[in-house]
């Protein structure tokens, strides 16, 4: 297989091509979960309730006591933090009484609830958190180190480093989606949203749920970018 070709004169790596789609992935799903959010965000709910006091409902309803919901800055930065059991909700939820906004607001609970609970994803996903770490940052370091001096059993070795970091991505996505499921089904039997504003929440978390696709995505395809490469650049070495 070959990854360079020529055009114009000038050598065009081909596996480009694979960081090109990635980054199209996921801008296309960034884009799709801003306008969702912002569309629903207009709807308020029949409730009143912000997205603090969803939260805080929730967390009661399933009597868990020794989590708080802290108000955070920034829109749609919101997640919770088990090292310090909080749920940190954005300007954008906070305070907000709007369909999207409570959605995101059971959603972050929806987490609280997987590690209360032992969720096993949630507990692998933990644990993969340093070696993720490590893979994304010192990874593809080793790959161009093991390139430069001809060395392809340790640009292997950054394969494998690198490879962490995008089996990450992949535990990540069962966990998104079991959040957003079990603060649908919470929304919609303890009464918080009526069934058609929940049909809205659940497009929002739709939404969301696609940009952790995309990334899950954009990773495999530059894993597999960096197999080429490496497997090529041994090639033209024989």
């Amino acid at each position: 297989m070959y990854t360079y070709g020529y055009y114009g004169g000038m050598m065009f790596d081909y596996t480009y091509i694979l960081v090109l789609i990635g980054a199209l992935l996921c801008m296309l799903a960034s884009a799709r979960v801003n306008s969702t959010y912002n569309k629903y965000a207009r709807v308020r709910s029949m409730s009143g309730m912000t997205g603090a006091q969803v939260a805080e409902e929730i967390l009661r309803r399933n009597g868990i006591n020794n989590v708080c919901v802290a108000h955070v800055p920034g829109n749609l930065s919101d997640h919770f933090d088990p090292r310090n059991n909080t749920v940190n909700l954005s300007d954008s939820t906070y305070g907000s009484t709007s369909v999207a906004a409570i959605g995101v607001a059971a959603h972050e609970c929806g987490h609280v609830l997987q590690h209360h609970q032992g969720y096993v994803p949630i507990k692998i996903r933990s644990a993969l958190v340093p070696a993720a770490n490590f893979g994304s940052k010192i990874g593809l370091p080793i790959i161009i180190i093991g390139l430069i001096i001809g060395m392809t059993p340790l640009a292997k070795i950054g394969i494998w480093v690198f490879s962490l970091a995008v089996l990450f991505q992949l535990v990540t996505l069962p966990v998104e989606f079991d959040a957003s499921h079990r603060a649908l089904v919470m929304l919609n039997e303890y009464g918080i949203l009526a069934e058609d504003e929940v049909d809205k929440s659940r497009k929002v978390l739709n939404a969301a749920a696609l940009t952790y696709v995309a990334a899950a995505a954009s990773s495999i395809l530059q894993l597999l970018r960096l197999v080429l490469i490496v497997n090529g650049g041994r090639r033209n070495r024989r």
